[in-house]
C-alpha cells in the first residue's frame, strides 16, 4: 500500500509539474488575450477560432480571461479532413486550387467560423507547427492568419519562424493571431 501511494504522489507531483509549465509559458499569451477580451466586452462585439497549428492555444488563452463567456462564441482545431467537414460543413469542392496553410485559406476558415458561430470577428490559423514541414512543401515554423469582421474587413498575413521546435512554434502562432486580433481591435 505504501508503494502504491508513492506512485500515485509521485505521478501527481509529475502532472503538477506540467500543469505549472504549461501555464508558465501560456503567461505570453494571456496579457494579450485579456486585452482582447476587454476590448470585445467594452464594443459589445464576439470572437469565433478556427485554428491549426496552434492545437487550441489561442481558445485555451482566451477562455481563461474571466468573463469569457460574453465575448468567446466557440471554435475548433481544424487539423484534420474530417474536422474540416464535420465542424466546418466544408468539403473539398469548397476549396477550388486553394490549399492549407496560406492566406486565402485562413481568410475563408475565418469567413466560415464567424458565419457559423454568428460572431463579430472571425479568427483563423492555420500552418505547420512541426519538426517537418507539411505535406503542402511549407517548412516547420510556417503559419497564416486570416481574420475577418465588420464592416467587410478581411486582412490576412503569414509567419515564418524558422523554427522547428513544435511546442514553441505552438507559441508563437497563437501570439502571432492573438496580436493580429487585438491589432485589429485598435
Amino acid at each position: 500500500m505504501g508503494a502504491a501511494q508513492s506512485n500515485t504522489s509521485r505521478d501527481v507531483g509529475l502532472a503538477q509539474g506540467g500543469t505549472a509549465c504549461f501555464m508558465k509559458r501560456m503567461q505570453t499569451l494571456l496579457p494579450i488575450a485579456a486585452e482582447i477580451g476587454a476590448r470585445l466586452r467594452d464594443r459589445g462585439e464576439t470572437v469565433a477560432i478556427s485554428e491549426s497549428s496552434a492545437g487550441g492555444l489561442i481558445s485555451a488563452a482566451l477562455l481563461a480571461v474571466p468573463g469569457a463567456s460574453t465575448y468567446y462564441r466557440g471554435g475548433g482545431v481544424i487539423y484534420t479532413r474530417q474536422a474540416f467537414r464535420g465542424l466546418l460543413g466544408l468539403g473539398r469542392e469548397d476549396l477550388g486550387d486553394m490549399r492549407s496553410s496560406t492566406e486565402p485559406y485562413a481568410r475563408m476558415l475565418a469567413r466560415t467560423i464567424r458565419g457559423k458561430l454568428d460572431a463579430t470577428w472571425g479568427l483563423c490559423e492555420t500552418g505547420a507547427s512541426g519538426p517537418s514541414g507539411n505535406m503542402y512543401g511549407d517548412a516547420a515554423g510556417h503559419t497564416c492568419v486570416g481574420l475577418v469582421g465588420p464592416e467587410r474587413f478581411e486582412a490576412s498575413r503569414t509567419l515564418e519562424t524558422r523554427l522547428t521546435d513544435r511546442e514553441a512554434n505552438m507559441r508563437l502562432f497563437a501570439r502571432e493571431a492573438l496580436e493580429f486580433l487585438l491589432a485589429a481591435l485598435d
